[in-house]
Order: structure tokens, then sequence, then C-alpha cells
């Protein structure tokens, strides 16, 4: 298992430079306080999808997540429908937000539960299962909501984890940093970290080492459905109102954060570390062609380029090309041959 590589460097200079060229292109603007607390308050939300992305790819058999957006979404419409019958989020905002924090969680448990189960057990391909599961995720959001936006409204508690600032730093953003550090922590130095990059990369030597295939993969999709119900709930803090079809293109950009962050498609390498810089440099580069004036359209264009480059280049290791047997091969088939 490769635990070092040059993304985390590589992801740390492109920042510097989308700093750099940003501030030349608005005059200073970009790195201006509010708009720095703008592009901070927007990571979280796509960012804990993209880390959710990375484990189910980490965990490998063509592991990845297609339901997150889905699945957030639910979890917004279906806690605010259901609070909405029991609190009033203008009279009674602490037990609403409370109410709402707890309903999206446990939506979220659930539909990630749903996926490792199928995917342990069922065997079922997990970029189908999610793609299935999407689906239904999306139609029990409809059927909840009737297919229109649901207001949640702006209790103060809720209202502050999407809005509210500590130190000057958007609150959703320290409660991404948070759970970001926790799960890289585990992944890290838990025995649980280990299985799962082990099944990644590995599956057969995990299997005959004992190691608890199954439990592995409920565990990661449990925990990335959690992660999509939070990004759900940041959604619903910061928008005021929850639909079903809210960030239709997030699942692409969430895939793209985790590619650019290094994260093997074929599993068994992942490091959330990267993820998080990852998620920074593409919500700044977001912003830069907004102070370029250039459309959306120009944006998906460009996130969908990245994601094939990304790709394409990351089936090759520039270190390969500077290893000494390159060198010899090369070497050897330049040499010219001496005529006898």
């Amino acid at each position: 298992m490769r635990t070092k590589d040059g993304h985390f460097t590589v992801l740390v200079a492109l920042i510097v430079v989308l700093m750099t060229a940003g501030a030349i292109v608005s005059g200073g603007n970009y790195l201006s306080l509010f708009n720095l607390q703008s592009m901070a308050g927007q990571v979280p939300e796509i960012g804990l999808l993209a880390i959710g992305v990375m484990l189910a790819m980490s965990v490998g058999n063509g592991g990845i997540e297609l339901s997150g957006i889905a699945l957030a979404n639910l979890s917004g419409v279906a806690a605010a429908t259901l609070v909405a019958g029991h609190f009033s989020a203008s009279s009674d905002p602490g037990m609403f937000s409370l109410f709402f924090i707890l309903v999206a969680l446990a939506v979220g448990l659930l539909g990630g539960l749903l996926n490792g189960l199928l995917i342990a057990y069922l065997k079922i391909t997990a970029i189908l299962c999610t793609l299935g599961t999407q689906m239904f995720f999306i139609g029990l959001a409809v059927v909840l909501s009737d297919g229109r936006s649901v207001r949640v409204g702006a209790p103060g508690p809720l209202y502050e984890i999407g809005n509210g600032f500590l130190f000057e730093i958007p609150i959703s953003f320290l409660l991404f940093i948070a759970v970001a550090g926790l799960i890289g922590f585990v992944l890290r130095y838990t025995p649980f970290g280990l299985w799962l990059m082990l099944n990644g990369s590995n599956p057969k030597a995990s299997e005959y080492a004992g190691f608890p295939q199954n439990k592995v993969i409920i565990a990661t999709y449990t925990v990335s459905g959690v992660l999509s119900s939070l990004a759900g709930i940041i959604i619903a803090a910061r928008t005021i109102n929850v639909k079903w079809d809210y960030g239709t293109s997030y699942l692409l950009v969430a895939i793209l954060i985790a590619v650019m962050a290094g994260v093997r498609p074929e599993g068994g390498y992942g490091r959330v570390v990267c993820v998080v810089l990852s998620a920074i440099a593409l919500q700044m580069m977001s912003s830069m062609l907004n102070f370029m004036g250039l459309s959306n359209f120009v944006r998906d264009f460009a996130w969908g380029a990245l994601l094939l480059g990304f790709l394409a280049i990351g089936r090759f290791r520039l270190t390969d090309f500077f290893s000494p047997q390159f060198r010899a091969v090369t070497a050897s088939v330049q040499r010219p041959q001496a005529r006898k």
C-alpha cells in the first residue's frame, strides 16, 4: 500500500497558483475576507460528499458512491417534513434544530446502511447498486415533498451551522475540517483503516487474513451515508429550503475532487487531507471563473475535462520515469550498437 506520493505537494502548489491568479484577475478582490469566507462556506457540502466518494472508492471492488447527493437531499426533505409537523422553527428553534439534525442523520445512516448491505451480502456491483439507490432516494424525496421545495426556515442553531462564524471562519467549514480530521485519524491509526485499504488493494489477501470484509464494506458505506446527511444538514442551513433536485452537478464534482486527490479508482489508496485540499482548490477555481465572468456552462465543461485529464494522468506515475530501471532501459535503447 502506497503511503506517500506527490499529490499533497501538487495540491498545495495548485492552491498557491490559484490564489495568485485570482488576485491578478480580480485586482485583489479575490483575496478579500468576504470572498475567502464565501468560498470556505461553500466547500463543506461538496467536501463531505467527496470524502464519502473517497471511502467508497478506497474500499475497492469497483466501489463508488453515486447516491450521495440524492441521499443528502432526502435527509433534508425528510427531516424538514417530519420535524415541521411537531415543532415550529420560529417559536421553538432549539428543539426544531435538534430534531432536524437527528432525523437527517438517521436517514443518512439508514441509506448508507442499505447500500452497504446490498453490496456486501447480495454482491451487487457498487456502481449499479448506488445508481439504483440514487433513483430510490430521489423518488422517495419527491413523494415526501410532492416535488416542491420544503421550507426549513432559519431557526437560530441550525442557521448558525450554515451561516454563522467563529473567529471569522464559517462554522460549517470548521465542522467539515473536524469531521475530515476524525475520519483521517480513523483511517490512519485504527484497524478499520487498515482493513479498508487492504480490502481495496488486495481483497484476496484480506480474505485469507480473516479480515471482516462484509462488515468493512457495510461500515464504509454507512459512514458515507452519514457524511451525505451532514452535507444535507449544511445545505438546509445555508439555503433555508430543501428540494429533491438540489446540486445536480455535485456528483460529478465529488468524483472529480476524489480523483484530483489521488484516490485510486481501483481501490486501496486515499488520503483525506488531499481530498480536503482538492475540494478547496476546486472551489477556488470556481470562484476565479466567476470573477472572470465565465458562465456555468464553461465551468461544467472545465470540470468534465479535468476529470478525464486526471483519470488519464492517474494511469501513470511520474516517478517511474526517473527510476533506475527506466534509465537503464532508456540508455540501452539509445546506445548505438557496434557493427561487427
